[in-house]
C-alpha cells in the first residue's frame, strides 16, 4: 500500500487541503512583500499581508502544483522562496510550487537498520556517475549492497549556484539541486535504496550560506551575526535577536528530509563554526535539533545523527540520565585516526598533520581505545590551544573512522587519492583496522577499487567569485606545502577539475582494481559476520592497548558477548618478533603473518591479524 510523507512547516509554500496555497516569508528587513505568482498569463503580483515578528503571508485559490513564484521584496528584487522544495531553472529563479503528495511511497515497510549495522559509502552525485544525477547513482545499488556497504552519505544536496558544486555552497536547503534531478528524482533514489536494504544519510550545511544566490540580507538581515565570524563570515545567527526563527528554519529544514523524503540519517558539518551564546534556560542549538528529531521520530524508526566537530566535543555523543537519549548524537566523525593513520602511512607531518609527528602510535592507540587522541591536549596546529573533551567512557561506535573522505582527498593541492601516496601493503594493512575495527567505518567512494581519479575542489562560479575561492584556498593551506605550486594547482572554476573527479568505473575492469575490491567486499563480510553482531549494547572503557614497537602494537576488545577482540598490527617497514602469546580464533591475516600462532612469531612489516576469542 503506497503512503503519502509531507513535512508541515510554518513557512515556504504549502497546499491546503481545500486547493489554495499558502505562502509565508519571513522578512523583517522587508518594508513590503509581494507573490509574483507566475503560473498565470499575464505575470499577477499579489500583496502579501505583514504579521508579528517580520512575517508575511498569503492565502490564494490561485497557483497549484508545478506553478513557479517568487517573492518581490519592496517593490524592487525578485527573490526565490529561501524554503523552496524546487528550483528549476537557477537558484536566482523562481522557485516551484511542489505537492508530496504527488509521489506514491512503496517502503512503508522500511524502518532503517541499527547503528551498529552502519557500513558508510560516501558518494558525490555529480561524479559518481558519468551522468551525475540521481537516477545515474541508482543504477549503481546492486554493486554496492553486494559490497558490504549498507549507509549511503551523499555529499550535500541543497541546491547551488551553476552546474557542478562540493555542495557546501548550497543556497537553498529545503530544494534538492537541479543538476542532480527532480525531487521524485530523490525520493526514487532513496525508496530504491532502501529496497536493496540501504539507508541513506544527507550531509547538511547548517554553518554557512554560499557565497552566491543568498538573497537573505536583502529582506532578513537578522538571519546573521558580526558577534561571530567564521571562514566564509559573519555566522548564523542561532543566539541573537531574531534567532528563534533561524533557529527553527534549520530544525524544520532537518525534520523535512527525515520526514518528506524518508532519509535515515543526517551528517552536520562543521559545528564547531557555529556559534550558540543563548540564555542558559534555553538549549543549545544542536541539543535542541536532537530533541527535535528524536521526539518526531525516534519510536517509529531509526534515525541517526552525527557530527563532524573539530572541537572533539564528547558531550554531544554521551547520553545523560536526565535527558535520556533525547539530545544525544550516535557518532562523531573522528579525524583524529585518519590523521594519525595517514602520517604512519605517508610520513607527511605538515598542516594538521604536525600535531601527529610525535608519539603517532601511542595516538593510533588511543583512538582505537578512547575515540579521540587529542582529548583536551594543546594543539600545537591550533595555535597551541586545548582540543577536545574525555572521551574513554564513550563506545567504539560512538565514532565513524576512515581512511579517506571528501575533505582529506579534496584539501589537497593536486586531490590525490591514499594508494598514490602510500604503498599497497600500507594501504591494505590500514583498510583492515579501519573496516574490521569496533568503529563505524566510512569508505570513500570509489576508495573500495582504488581509484585513480582524484577529488579536486570544484565550483562553478562568476570569474571574479572564483578568484576569491582561489585566494581563500592558498590561504587557508599555506601550512601544506604543495599549495606553494599554486600555478599548477588545479582550479575550482575550471570543467576540467569537475570532470577529473568523477569515477572511472571502466577501472573495475583491470584485474588490480578487481582485487582491491575482493579485499573490501571480503573484510566487509567478515565485519558482518563476526564484528557487527557484538557491537550492539557495548559500553565505552571496554579495550586496551600494549605497544610492541615504535610502529607495532596490540589492541583489545571486550564486546557484548564478552568475547575478546584482538588486533596485532606492524605499521612499520621492519619486522617485528613478539613473544607474548595470543588466544582466540584468527578471523583475518594480511599474507603470512603469524601463521602458527606459537610465540615467538614474527610480524612482517605492514601486516595486520585479527583474532577473536569466544566469552
Amino acid at each position: 500500500m503506497a503512503v503519502k510523507r509531507r513535512h508541515l512547516m510554518p513557512f515556504g509554500a504549502q497546499l491546503l487541503d481545500d486547493g489554495r496555497v499558502r505562502f509565508r516569508l519571513w522578512a523583517p528587513g522587508a518594508d513590503k512583500v509581494e507573490l509574483s505568482l507566475l503560473g498565470l498569463d499575464p505575470e499577477e503580483h499579489l500583496p502579501m499581508t505583514p504579521e508579528d515578528e517580520g512575517w508575511f503571508g498569503i492565502i490564494t485559490e490561485h497557483g497549484s502544483s508545478a506553478y513557479y513564484y517568487q517573492y518581490c521584496i519592496n517593490e524592487a528584487v525578485y527573490v526565490p522562496d529561501p524554503a523552496s522544495r524546487y528550483q528549476p531553472e537557477t537558484v536566482h529563479g523562481a522557485s516551484q510550487i511542489v505537492d508530496p503528495n504527488d509521489w506514491d511511497w512503496q517502503d512503508q515497510d522500511w524502518q532503517g537498520r541499527p547503528w551498529e549495522e552502519v557500513v558508510l559509502y560516501e558518494m558525490h552525485i555529480g561524479t559518481f556517475t558519468a551522468e551525475g544525477t540521481f537516477a545515474a547513482a541508482r543504477q549503481q545499488f546492486d554493486y554496492l549492497a553486494e559490497l558490504g556497504v549498507t549507509a549511503l552519505q551523499l555529499m550535500p544536496i541543497a541546491d547551488f549556484p551553476g552546474t557542478r558544486n562540493w555542495g557546501y555552497d548550497g543556497v537553498l536547503p529545503f530544494a534538492p539541486a537541479t543538476a542532480y534531478g527532480t525531487p521524485n528524482d530523490l525520493k526514487d533514489f532513496i525508496q530504491t535504496a532502501h529496497a536493496r536494504g540501504l539507508m541513506v544519510f544527507l550531509d547538511m550545511v547548517y554553518n554557512h550560506f554560499g557565497p552566491e544566490g543568498n538573497y537573505l540580507n536583502q529582506y532578513a538581515p537578522a538571519f546573521f551575526t558580526d558577534r561571530h565570524q567564521t571562514p566564509w563570515g559573519d555566522a548564523v545567527n542561532f543566539d541573537g535577536p531574531g534567532s528563534t526563527w533561524v533557529r527553527n528554519f534549520f530544525v524544520h529544514n532537518a525534520l523535512y528530509w527525515l520526514e518528506e523524503y524518508h532519509v535515515d540519517g543526517l551528517r552536520f558539518d562543521s559545528v564547531h563554526a557555529i556559534f550558540d551564546d543563548s540564555d542558559p534556560a534555553r538549549p543549545p542549538l544542536f541539543e535542541y535539533l536532537a530533541q527535535e528529531v528524536r521526539h518526531a521520530h525516534g519510536y517509529d524508526r531509526h534515525i541517526h545523527l552525527v557530527l563532524e566537530n573539530d572541537n572533539n566535543a564528547a558531550h554531544y555523543l554521551r547520553p545523560t540520565p536526565a535527558k535520556q537519549h533525547n539530545s544525544h548524537y550516535n557518532a562523531q566523525w573522528n579525524d583524529d585516526i585518519h590523521h594519525v593513520l595517514h602520517v604512519l602511512l605517508t610520513g607527511e607531518t605538515s598542516g594538521y598533520y604536525q600535531d601527529y609527528a610525535e608519539h603517532t602510535l601511542e595516538h593510533l592507540a588511543r583512538c582505537l581505545t578512547e575515540g579521540f587522541a587529542y582529548q583536551g591536549e594543546i594543539s600545537s596546529h591550533r595555535d597551541c590551544r586545548p582540543r577536545g573533551e574525555p572521551s574513554a567512557d564513550l563506545p567504539p561506535t560512538a565514532f565513524v573512522a576512515f581512511l579517506q573522505n571528501h575533505d582529506q582527498i579534496g584539501n589537497r593541492a593536486f586531490a590525490e587519492r591514499l594508494s598514490a601516496l602510500c604503498s599497497p601493503k600500507a594501504l591494505r594493512a590500514a583498510t583492515a583496522i579501519i573496516l574490521l575495527a569496533p568503529s563505524i567505518p566510512l569508505l570513500f567512494m570509489g576508495q573500495e577499487w582504488g581509484a585513480s581519479t582524484p577529488f579536486p575542489y570544484f565550483v562553478d562560479f562568476t570569474a571574479e567569485l572564483s578568484e576569491k575561492v582561489i585566494q581563500g584556498r592558498l590561504r587557508e593551506f599555506a601550512r601544506f606545502p604543495d599549495f606553494n605550486d599554486s600555478l599548477n594547482i588545479p582550479l575550482p572554476n575550471q570543467i576540467g577539475s569537475f570532470l577529473s573527479a568523477k569515477l572511472d568505473w571502466h577501472e573495475l575492469e583491470q584485474p588490480s582494481h578487481r582485487q582491491w575490491l575482493d579485499y573490501h567486499r571480503h573484510l566487509l563480510d567478515l565485519r558482518r559476520q563476526h564484528i557487527q553482531p557484538r557491537l550492539s549494547g557495548m559500553a565505552g572503557g571496554q579495550a586496551e592497548y600494549r605497544l610492541l614497537s615504535e610502529r607495532a602494537l596490540t589492541v583489545s576488545w571486550r564486546l557484548v558477548d564478552d568475547s575478546q577482540l584482538e588486533l596485532i598490527a606492524n605499521l612499520g617497514d621492519e619486522s617485528v618478533t613478539i613473544d607474548s602469546p595470543s588466544t582466540g580464533e584468527v578471523i583475518f591475516r594480511t599474507d603470512t603473518a603469524m601463521a602458527d600462532l606459537q610465540p615467538p612469531y614474527t610480524l612482517p612489516p605492514w601486516s595486520v591479524v585479527w583474532l577473536l576469542a569466544e566469552g
